[in-house]
């Protein structure tokens, strides 16, 4: 007996209906960014949709649908936008004089400068899971992993590491898993816990980094 066809999840669209180009316009759309972002924070995915969001900008819900067309094209913008901010990050590590700093004076000021990212984006773990788990989302996913894991790779032979492309970039992966979750975890901590907690990375970091540094190639 055939098996029953199974149904296809169809993907919503997640570009903006147009790019606002006046001022008004401009404000606007950040102002649904910014909502979204707080009512990602308290109301959660599952129960996050339009009319909430346009009830709380002021808008009705057509309105709202001249800037963006669905509920996943306004969390795909939040997306780009903090992936544009770690992209930003990773640009300016590669100006930074590597090939004369200490391995712990790099790891202090990498975790620092990338922890600024994810405490600056609101909700930033709901964010990144949606990122994952939704189908439209999961392209910035794939992108924030791909962009992390090849600019590392590069900074890690600036800093002296004496290997082949394939094994930096297992490392810069695993630099990632650990990073990525770590500070996901230390922006909900208090001051205290995640001082202790970003010692603890730091010193993981300097455990794996040293001993390759250190390898031959």
């Amino acid at each position: 007996m055939a098996n029953p066809p199974t149904t296809m999840k169809t993907m919503q669209s997640v570009s903006p209906r147009s790019e606002p180009v006046q001022s008004r316009s401009i404000k606007r759309a950040q102002q649904i960014l910014d909502v979204t972002s707080e009512l990602l924070e308290t109301v959660g995915l599952n129960d996050l949709n339009t009319a909430i969001i346009a009830k709380e900008v002021g808008i009705s819900v057509g309105s709202l649908y001249h800037y963006f067309p669905n509920k996943h094209a306004i969390l795909y913008a939040m997306g780009k936008s903090w992936l544009d901010s770690i992209e930003d990050v990773l640009k300016g590590i590669q100006e930074w004089r590597l090939e004369d700093m200490t391995l712990p004076n790099f790891i202090d000021q990498v975790v620092d400068i990338n922890l600024r990212t994810y405490r600056q984006q609101r909700a930033v773990l709901r964010l990144v899971q949606a990122m994952f788990s939704v189908q439209e989302l999961r392209e910035l996913d794939e992108r924030h992993d791909d962009m992390v894991i090849s600019q590392m790779a590069k900074v890690f032979k600036r800093l002296g590491f004496k290997k082949h492309i394939r094994e930096r970039e297992r490392i810069a992966r695993l630099y990632l898993e650990v990073t990525h979750s770590t500070y996901l975890v230390v922006v909900n901590q208090n001051e205290r816990r995640a001082a202790r907690t970003l010692d603890d990375l730091k010193l993981m970091l300097t455990c794996v980094l040293e001993r390759h540094l250190n390898e031959p190639e």
